[in-house]
């Protein structure tokens, strides 16, 4: 069996208390895609409710790597919560428009759009500021 040539890596930044980053880079495939899920699922332990997937590194993703997406989206939304793709390469998009992931799962181009998207979907009710 052969040694993949190229390794996942991912790394975890918390723009925000309950939103994760996580720059994906490498490709996204059958053979990495259990590690991304643990990742996800580790942040999913700790609380977090938003997930911004940084995809401007991976040159390639199969559907291991857009079902993992799907599945911490249905997660996500019963926090409620959210997740938001971050500049996919146009390899990557092309297959997430091709499968109507980008439907779901919205793409953002950079951190910012993808915070501002955060902030402006409804969390259902609020307690007020004290």
């Amino acid at each position: 069996m052969p040694i993949a040539q190229n390794p996942l890596s991912v790394e975890v930044t918390l723009p925000r208390e309950d939103v994760a980053l996580l720059k994906v880079e490498g490709y996204l495939d059958v053979d990495t895609a259990t590690e991304f899920q643990h990742h996800l699922a580790n942040q999913l332990h700790h609380g977090r409710r938003h997930f911004l997937l940084d995809l401007s590194a991976v040159p390639f993703m199969d559907s291991s790597g857009m079902n993992i997406i799907l599945r911490v989206y249905q997660e996500a939304r019963e926090l409620p919560g959210s997740v938001h793709i971050i500049s996919p390469v146009p390899a990557v998009l092309r297959v997430l428009d091709l499968t109507g992931v980008s439907i779901t799962v919205p793409v953002s181009a950079n951190l910012d759009e993808a915070l501002a998207r955060v902030d402006a979907q409804p969390e259902g009710p609020r307690v007020p500021d004290a």
